[in-house]
């Protein structure tokens, strides 16, 4: 039997960091079943009173305390949050002071919400997503030399997620191309034409067949695009291509669209545009 505990992430903003944040430390407790609720735009004190309020009454309604992972700037909303019955990791109290004391430098503490670049930054998220929508699938390929990656895979292989993660968190102008079997029984495995001017951002994603069939039979549960001699044959020919014309490439089997973004961006040492 699992223990439950109520979990809140609280911030004056998206609450995405404290979410980020959290999420890393409480997936080291897999016996933990953890019921979370997300607070973003606490930022006035009434707000914070009916934060403090549905913590306190998780308290009363589980008989544990919650755990509360909080990025609120405000003093006086972090001053109440506190005084709730509740486990607080508090990110400010945590990290500010060790670098306020190591920069020598007053700390601003000032809201996401006045970043001088912040409507640059969207504008950088539209071109990124709309280029990754246009350039979807071999849709078309014209825009190639635009890209900063070409993710390259069979079919359901999460590449275009992954090319939509990457320009929204990133801003990375990424495309994706589809290997079919047509393209992998290219005689002497060749790279297909469209790619060859751009075989230098060229990354290859894999897949286990047994995973890929699971996910193929989900979509489409009958016919030969879902057995599994077709997910064997086209798994072991497409990583023919990448090992004989040297394209690195990832296993995606056990990872999160996040995992697999942030492993292309080291891998091929791209530059994101958006911090």
């Amino acid at each position: 039997m699992s223990i439950k505990r109520a979990v809140f992430f609280i911030s004056d903003r998206t609450a995405i960091t404290a979410e980020t944040f959290g999420h890393s430390l409480l997936i080291q407790f897999d016996h933990v079943d953890f019921q979370k609720v997300t607070l973003p735009f606490i930022d006035t004190l009434w707000k914070a009173q009916d934060a403090l309020e549905q913590i306190n009454d998780a308290r009363e309604h589980t008989g544990s305390r919650p755990i509360v992972f909080s990025t609120i700037v405000n003093s006086q909303i972090r001053k109440l949050i506190t005084s709730s019955e509740a486990v607080v990791v508090d990110l400010f109290d945590a990290f500010i002071g060790p670098l306020e004391e190591e920069l020598r430098v007053q700390p601003s503490l000032s809201g996401g919400s006045h970043h001088p670049s912040a409507g640059d930054e969207l504008d950088i998220r539209i071109n990124a997503v709309n280029y990754a929508l246009t350039n979807d699938d071999g849709i078309t390929t014209k825009n190639y030399d635009k890209a900063d990656v070409i993710l390259v895979g069979v079919s359901r292989t999460g590449k275009t997620p992954t090319c939509l993660y990457l320009g929204l968190q990133y801003g990375i102008y990424a495309a994706n191309y589809p290997l079919t079997e047509e393209d992998l029984l290219i005689e002497y495995r060749k790279i297909p034409g469209v790619l060859q001017p751009h075989r230098d951002r060229l990354y290859g994603l894999t897949i286990n067949p047994e995973r890929l069939q699971k996910i193929r039979a989900a979509r489409r549960p009958t016919g030969r695009y879902s057995s599994l001699e077709q997910c064997q044959k086209e798994i072991s020919l497409a990583e023919f291509l990448y090992v004989s014309k040297n394209i690195p490439y990832l296993n995606i089997t056990t990872m999160s669209i996040e995992e697999i973004a942030a492993t292309v961006m080291h891998k091929n040492k791209l530059q994101r545009r958006i911090f």
